[in-house]
């Protein structure tokens, strides 16, 4: 109740029009940005705002509708501000905010914002991740922890509310997805309180500020909370996806089968792409590249002496020798390779991040369900390093030889190094922590498995088929995700195309897959941005000649942080221009 009257007491206070046109698009960003961080809490926390410290986000659809509500307010104004009166950068400021919130009004109207969770994320797995994204260094952060997980209860019945609601109107993960997907539920609870994740801050050294008695009795508070009130949580939420949920779950996979779907896909598409193209041509892309990928990897595999493209992928696939024997052993490679990618760095970007990262193993519960490997930005603010977070499940399927261009894609100079940088950029608030644009940041990440070529991290005829297969990976995924939702394709469909394309392991295939069929139209961001990325560097090698500069590139690109990608075109364009001078 708190929140949402200081919500309204701010709105009422919101800045009336000034002098200028640019004191009025100062007034709307700080409105904004107050909001946005009143309106999630965890994250306020995690970039060092400490004044909501005790809250967790709601995820209720009430909430969501006062804040595609207030979506609007913010928008009208935005558009009552001429851009005539604006600078550039105010302009590109102004026209990302807008963009962010119109999509956040136009996402509200659909009933699939009902589903809460996919393969890859939930409010159960949101929730035992808080550890990882918020500080631990006083009294007060450890209170605060505590205060948020107690707080669960509350969450959990709400998006259980919304879930059973959402099952009833149709809206329900397809059946082909959700194989093992109760593991991650029942996965998180540990009867014993110490060996839970939600304990695992506890298991460190005692904050300075307090006294043995006040560690030992929090430590108490905590075993306890773990015991009496998350364990029986998740269980409740076990209990009601296997008996109520499950059973009803979707018999076809496409997005469009559900209500009003078809829009919502190609709303989708047009989000994650930051384009306008359709999902037929998104298709249609995805065919080209697919045909052009595979023509290099059949010279790899003759140049490795073999065949043909299916024997060296036969070969990488089924050798032992390229797959770890332990966890531990992965991870060493993973590291290994992490670090020779730093190396490099200096080499190819004039300005680096200062954030630090390290590499741990993903969670057992979710990692037999999830991909292959993701990032966590750190915040330089809280004192949180960024996270490489490796699948050590299943190692007969995590092979060597794509270990370079998945460290070079997760970590530097892919996700690690651009999220560390934004956070150092002179940009407003927004732009830095909340303008995530996927096709930019994942179209970076996946440019940078091609820069990896002229790093030299590609040293042999495997690890270039390694390198290969991920670009062919995400070139499928323009196929199979506009396949499965918009053109009516099968799982079945899906996965042969995948496997008849790719260098990808089955559990792999199968993880992937699920992923495009619970999570529509995120997969396109991948390769829809870095071939505008390719296509920018084309341009301005060709328009520059030898002025052309690797470094200058890099960070021209990199500099404005996550943007749409036409506004990414106009950058690189107004950049070329000024090369040239």
């Amino acid at each position: 109740m708190l929140k949402h009257v200081i919500v309204a007491a701010l709105l009422a206070s919101a800045t009336p029009a000034l002098a200028t046109p640019s004191q009025d698009l100062a007034a709307v960003l700080k409105d904004h940005w107050a909001w946005f961080l009143q309106t999630n809490p965890e994250y306020a926390t995690a970039l060092g705002v400490r004044s909501y410290d005790d809250r967790i986000s709601d995820l209720s659809l009430a909430e969501a509708d006062r804040q595609a509500k207030q979506a609007q307010v913010f928008l009208d104004r935005l558009k009552a501000i001429p851009d005539a009166g604006l600078s550039p950068t105010e302009r590109t400021n102004k026209a990302i905010l807008s963009r962010l919130l119109s999509e956040q009004v136009e996402g509200n109207k659909y009933g699939e914002r009902q589903i809460l969770f996919t393969t890859y994320y939930g409010w159960h797995q949101s929730a035992a991740e808080l550890a990882n994204n918020v500080p631990f260094a006083t009294h007060a952060d450890y209170e605060s922890y505590l205060t948020r997980l107690a707080q669960y209860p509350k969450l959990n019945a709400e998006a259980l509310k919304i879930t059973r609601d959402a099952v009833a109107q149709g809206y329900v993960q397809p059946c082909d997805a959700l194989s093992g997907y109760e593991k991650t539920i029942i996965g998180v609870v540990a009867e014993d309180p110490a060996k839970s994740r939600f304990y695992q801050p506890f298991l460190g050294n005692r904050p300075a500020d307090m006294s043995e008695a006040e560690w030992s009795a929090m430590k108490a508070r905590a075993a306890k909370l773990v015991t009496d009130v998350l364990n029986p949580e998740y269980r409740k939420f076990y209990d009601f996806y296997t008996k109520d949920y499950a059973p009803k779950c979707r018999k076809t996979v496409g997005a469009s089968a559900m209500p009003n779907g078809a829009a919502w896909y190609a709303y989708r598409a047009r989000v994650m792409t930051t384009t306008d193209k359709t999902p037929e041509e998104i298709h249609q892309i995805g065919l080209s590249e697919v045909k052009r990928i595979r023509a290099e990897m059949d010279a790899v595999a003759k140049q490795a002496g073999y065949a043909s493209r299916e024997a060296f992928i036969q070969e990488l696939r089924t050798n032992p020798k390229y797959y770890a024997k332990t966890p531990e052993e992965l991870l060493a490679v993973a590291a290994l390779q992490a670090k020779r990618n730093d190396g490099k760095l200096p080499q190819y970007f004039g300005r680096l991040p200062r954030l630090p990262y390290g590499i741990k193993p993903i969670p057992a519960e979710t990692a037999e369900t999830t991909t292959t490997a993701y990032a966590q930005a750190g915040s330089l603010a809280s004192g949180l390093a960024s996270t490489y977070w490796v699948n050590t499940s299943k190692l007969n399927q995590r092979p060597f030889w794509e270990l370079p261009a998945l460290t070079t894609h997760e970590a530097m100079p892919g996700h690690l190094f651009q999220l560390g940088l934004q956070q150092e950029l002179e940009l407003p608030d927004f732009r830095k922590y909340e303008a995530s644009f996927t096709a930019f940041v994942e179209g970076w990440a996946l440019y940078t498995e091609r820069l990896g070529i002229e790093m030299g991290v590609y040293d042999t005829p495997e690890k270039q088929m390694g390198r290969l297969s991920y670009e062919m990976w995400r070139a499928c995924r323009l196929v199979v995700d506009t396949g499965m939702h918009a053109k009516g394709w099968t799982k079945a469909q899906a996965v042969a195309f995948m496997k008849d394309n790719t260098a990808l392991t089955d559990a792999n295939i199968e993880a992937e897959v699920n992923r495009y069929i619970s999570w529509p139209g995120q997969a396109l961001a991948y390769k829809m941005g870095e071939l505008k990325i390719r296509e920018l560097r084309a341009r301005a090698e060709a328009a520059l000649g030898p002025k052309f500069d690797i470094k200058r590139f890099h960070d021209a690109v990199l500099g404005q942080g996550p943007v749409p990608l036409d506004v990414l075109d106009a950058q690189i364009n107004e950049w070329i221009a000024g090369e040239k001078r």
